[in-house]
């Protein structure tokens, strides 16, 4: 598709560029020249796309902000909630976990003790008992992956559309080249270059927005990715804790 379109403006540019010789007419090509030349629907393609690139700015800042603070938080809170544990202090790890509310281990740690202690006062711990604790694991885990990718699916949608509304501006705009090139003659460069500056707007904004859309996209979708390993990790060991809480008894 690239490809095509390269290929359609050389021709463009080619063909403009052979009427307008020996002419003295020229066409400011300049940035605010080509904006102030753009038409109607190119002007209107490039708002939809300036949306697009402020959503999609607002959706990384916030994302970036929710990982930053997740992350940080697991790193106070693991060492923590693991000293408490090794000294048979339950609810002082509950307390722990109920401070850092934006810690993904926090929140799958305090789901998993807040079961378990539902049950401690029976005299073993049964396999039940665990069993039920790694379920409220599992469902907290869940709620705070939806959590994560919440944002993501915008970006994705933005990544993979906005090339293509560009490419609706750039059609109209090779329309319109297309369509001065009938009064060339007379006009000069003139009445080509808004339609070879419309082409060009529209696929380097759509560009601009999609690239760094995409990019990102894929950046928090591997951030995602290593929270929930650290999830799995950390009700893995919390499992694991149970057992040996288990065979003491």
């Amino acid at each position: 598709m690239t490809l095509m379109l390269s290929q359609i403006w050389l021709a463009v540019a080619s063909f403009a560029f052979a009427l307008a010789e020996g002419e003295a007419q020229a066409f400011d090509f300049s940035l605010m020249g080509m904006l102030r030349n753009l038409g109607g629907v190119a002007l209107g393609v490039l708002v939809v796309l300036l949306i697009m690139s402020i959503w999609s700015i607002a959706i990384m800042v916030e994302r970036y902000l929710t990982y930053s603070a997740a992350k940080n938080q697991s790193r106070e809170f693991a060492p923590k909630v693991a000293n408490a544990l090794k000294n048979q202090k339950i609810d002082e790890a509950i307390s722990l976990s109920d401070k850092y509310k934006k810690s993904h281990l926090a929140m799958v740690v305090n789901a998993g003790l807040q079961e378990f202690r539902s049950h401690q006062l029976s005299s073993e711990i049964s396999g039940d008992i665990i069993d039920a604790s790694k379920r409220a694991q599992q469902r907290a885990a869940a709620i705070k992956i939806s959590e994560f990718r919440r944002g993501l699916s915008g970006l994705a949608t933005i990544g993979s559309t906005a090339p293509f509304v560009g490419l609706f501006g750039t059609v109209f705009g090779i329309i319109n080249a297309f369509q001065g090139m009938k009064s060339a003659e007379s006009a000069g460069i003139s009445a080509v270059a808004g339609g070879i500056a419309e082409a060009l707007f529209a696929t380097a904004f759509g560009l601009l927005v999609a690239v760094p859309a995409v990019w990102l996209f894929n950046y928090f979708t591997g951030k995602v990715e290593n929270f929930v390993v650290e999830m799995d990790n950390s009700s893995a060991e919390l499992i694991d804790y149970f057992l040996k809480q288990r065979g003491k008894k």
